[in-house]
C-alpha cells in the first residue's frame, strides 16, 4: 500500500459512517416501490374477507348431491343468481341452489360449488349427475391471510407483488424511508451542455448526465445542476442554493492536484471535507466531508468519466442504499472464469471494464478496452468490472476472478 493513501474499505468506511438513514414517514404504497418498509405490517383483514366462490356455476350443499350420479341425477330449484360486488347477505335452504360468479361470497348454508360444465346450465332448475365434496370450489375466509397476521417484516423492500399484497388489505400508505435528494454536478470550464456549440478546446459535459441517470437508477431523485465552471465564487454559491432540496451532493471533477480544481481548493477551505488518496485505479483523488450549516453530506468524483462511474459504484451506490435504509450496501460480487490475461499495479485495486455473461460452461468475463480513465466509448460497452487486489500483480486466463456484474438488482 503506498504511503498516503486509504484503502477502498477505509475510505468506503468513513462516508458510511458519514451517512445515515433518513427519517421515514408514511407515504403511498406505489410511491415506497422499492423501498424498505420502516416497520413490520400486520394485516388489518383477513384474505379473502369472506368465503367466496372459486368457479363460476352454483353454490349448494354438498348433503344435497350426495347420491348424484349419471345415472341418477339430482335436479334442483335455482332461487337466486348472486355477482360479486352486487349482492347481499343470502342463505339457502336446503334442496336449493344458487346460481354464482367467481368472488361472489358463498350464501349461509352453502357448503361447496359445482362449475357450469359439471351441470346442465339450466336457470330455474338445474341438473347435478355427479357428488361434491364439502368445500369444494370455495375460497374460505381467511385461507390466504389471517386477521393480524404478521404479512411483511419491517425492512422488507416493497415490490410489485408487496404493493398488491398492501393494497389488497386496505393499505394505501406504509411507513418507508424517503428516496434520497441527490444533486449531480461536474466543474470545469471547458465543460459545454449536449447540443451546444463547441469550441476548439470545449467538450460536451457527459459526466452529470451519466451520474444523474446512476442515481436514478438507485432508486434515489436526481437533481441534475449540470456543469460549472472554474470560478470558486460561483461554485460556492450554486452549492448553497441546491441545498435545499440535497439529501447528497455528488460533484466530478476539480480534486486532484492541479492550479483549476475549484472543488477542492473551495470545499478544503471550510474545513469539513477531505480529499484522500485511495489505493484504487481508477479513481485515485476522492473527497468526502458535510458542507454549509445543514451539514448535507457530500461525495466528490475524479472528473474522467470512468474514474467518475468506478467511484460512483463503489463509493456513491454504497452511501444511497444507507440513506434508504437498504441492506446490502455493496453491490454482491460473483465469481467468474477469466477468458484474457490481466495485468495490475501492485498495492492499488483495480477495477477492469469487462462483459459477462452466463453460457453453458458457467459464468465468465472478458476484459473490455485499456485502463484509460477517459475510455467512455468501452465503458458504455461494460456490463461488468472485473476486481484486481491490491496484492495481485496478474490474473490469467482461466482464473476465478471477483467480478461486480453491473444494472443487476441487488
Amino acid at each position: 500500500m503506498p504511503d498516503g493513501f486509504l484503502t477502498v474499505e477505509d475510505h468506503l468506511e468513513k462516508i458510511l459512517r458519514g451517512i445515515g438513514p433518513l427519517e421515514p414517514y408514511d407515504q403511498p404504497v406505489v410511491e415506497s416501490l422499492g423501498l424498505p418498509l420502516h416497520a413490520d405490517v400486520h394485516a388489518p383483514i383477513s384474505l379473502p374477507r369472506f368465503d367466496n366462490s372459486a368457479m363460476d356455476g352454483y353454490a349448494v350443499r354438498a348433503e344435497d348431491l350426495a347420491q348424484a350420479t349419471s345415472a341418477t341425477p339430482v335436479e334442483l330449484p335455482v332461487v337466486a343468481d348472486i355477482y360479486a360486488g352486487s349482492s347481499r347477505p343470502f342463505a339457502i335452504s336446503p334442496g336449493t341452489a344458487v346460481k354464482i360468479m367467481t368472488g361472489a361470497p358463498v350464501p349461509r348454508g352453502a357448503d361447496a360449488v359445482v362449475p357450469f360444465e359439471a351441470t346442465d346450465r339450466g336457470n330455474a332448475r338445474v341438473r347435478f349427475t355427479e357428488a361434491v365434496r364439502e368445500g369444494q370450489h370455495v375460497r374460505r375466509a381467511g385461507s390466504d391471510v389471517g386477521q393480524g397476521d404478521l404479512v411483511l417484516p419491517a425492512g422488507t423492500v416493497v415490490g410489485p407483488r408487496e404493493a398488491g399484497l398492501l393494497a389488497s388489505l386496505g393499505l394505501g400508505r406504509v411507513a418507508a424511508r424517503p428516496r434520497p435528494r441527490v444533486v449531480v454536478l461536474s466543474t470545469g470550464n471547458e465543460l459545454r451542455e449536449p447540443g451546444a456549440h463547441l469550441d476548439f478546446d470545449s467538450i460536451y459535459d457527459g459526466n452529470s448526465y451519466m451520474l444523474a441517470a446512476a442515481v436514478r437508477a438507485a432508486g434515489a431523485i436526481a437533481y441534475r445542476v449540470g456543469a460549472i465552471g472554474d470560478d470558486p465564487r460561483t461554485f460556492r454559491r450554486t452549492l448553497s442554493e441546491q441545498l435545499v432540496r440535497a439529501d447528497l451532493v455528488v460533484t466530478s471533477g476539480g480534486i486532484s492536484e492541479g492550479e483549476k480544481d475549484v472543488v477542492k481548493e473551495t470545499l478544503s477551505a471550510l474545513g469539513t471535507v477531505a480529499f484522500p488518496k485511495v489505493a484504487m485505479q481508477p479513481g485515485k483523488p476522492q473527497g468526502f466531508g458535510t458542507i454549509f450549516d445543514e451539514q448535507t453530506p457530500i461525495i466528490t468524483l475524479p472528473g474522467n468519466p470512468v474514474s467518475a462511474y468506478v467511484s460512483f459504484e463503489v463509493f456513491v451506490l454504497p452511501a444511497i442504499r444507507r440513506l434508504m435504509g437498504l441492506t446490502p450496501y455493496r453491490r454482491p460480487m460473483v465469481h467468474a472464469v477469466l477468458t484474457q490475461d490481466i495485468a495490475s499495479i501492485p498495492g492499488r485495486r483495480q477495477y477492469v471494464r469487462g462483459v459477462f455473461e452466463v453460457t453453458h460452461r458457467g459464468a465468465k468475463v472478458t476484459p473490455l478496452g485499456g485502463h484509460g480513465s477517459h475510455l467512455l466509448g468501452s465503458l458504455a460497452q461494460a456490463n461488468a468490472l472485473i476486481v484486481v487486489g491490491e496484492d495481485e500483480t496478474a490474473l490469467n486466463l482461466g482464473d476465478t476472478v471477483r467480478t461486480l456484474v453491473l444494472d443487476r438488482p441487488f
